[in-house]
């Protein structure tokens, strides 16, 4: 695959997007609506962007696992069985998304938005409804509950991930409680893994843009790391409705491209 050039405009695009999704997956999760959408500007083609997006935003949440190590030392071995899922997931999502032809994906890219978009949404509503008719979190059955949503999630992230941490934050929160800082710090965990094992085959496709993919990653570290204090400070609702903002005019835009 031929590489895009990467003029001065080009850079700075992907690099402003980079920066804006690695500091909100590092708040609420979300960041692949800029950096993919992005991606996709500067004519980089759907499923390449959905690849290299991953590549992009794989930095980001390793950076923001770093700011959660107080959290990680204390919680490791509650954070294991998640991201044995994730990482399962990841891969099986990424080999679905290879298994796609272009334009089925494209069709399906404006759906993927506006369900991201409803989810972050509605995802307090959500949770609400889901703690008023089962058993309280951190019970044997809610955490085996919330391993299955999370290898559901996984596969999703693996293939698309616009929205995938949002979810998470909801499937995790019903799961373990509602102790934001735990599980957000896994949340970050879980979307390494399932981006790290994405590569993998995406990797092995040749589809990826890295220059591309390089310029947002740098952007992405930088908003990852600093998101996490961001995240201590900033109300997660103020966050979640940005996202949804962003989320619905991007919907819109590639529905009518």
């Amino acid at each position: 695959m031929d590489f895009i050039t990467l003029d001065l405009a080009t850079i700075l695009i992907l690099a402003l997007a980079g920066l804006v999704a690695g500091t909100v997956n590092a708040v609420a999760g979300g960041g692949t609506f800029f950096t993919f959408s992005a991606l996709v500007f500067v004519g980089i083609p759907p499923v390449a962007a959905n690849a290299t997006s991953a590549v992009a935003l794989t930095p980001s949440n390793l950076s923001s696992v770093a700011a959660y190590l107080p959290e990680i030392r204390v919680h490791w071995r509650r954070y294991a069985a998640l991201g044995i899922a994730s990482a399962i997931g990841g891969y099986l999502g990424a080999q679905l998304l290879l298994a796609t032809p272009a334009k089925a994906f494209i069709a399906l890219v404006p759906w993927f938005l506006g369900f991201a978009t409803i989810l972050f949404a509605v995802s307090p509503l959500l949770r609400q409804v889901i703690d008023r008719f089962s058993q309280g979190p951190g019970t044997p059955g809610r955490r085996m509950a919330g391993l299955v949503m999370q290898l559901i999630v996984s596969v999703y992230g693996g293939y698309f991930g616009a929205g995938m941490g949002i979810i998470m934050l909801a499937a995790l929160s019903v799961a373990e409680g509602d102790d934001y800082h735990f599980i957000n710090a896994a949340k970050n965990i879980c979307a390494s893994l399932i981006q790290i094992f994405a590569l993998i085959s995406f990797l092995s496709s040749g589809i990826v843009q890295w220059p591309a993919g390089l310029v947002a990653g740098v952007g992405s570290v930088i908003g990852g790391y600093y998101g996490v204090a961001l995240a201590r400070r900033v109300p997660p609702a103020v966050m979640r409705w940005f996202v949804v903002g962003v989320g619905a005019l991007l919907t819109l835009r590639f529905a009518l491209a």
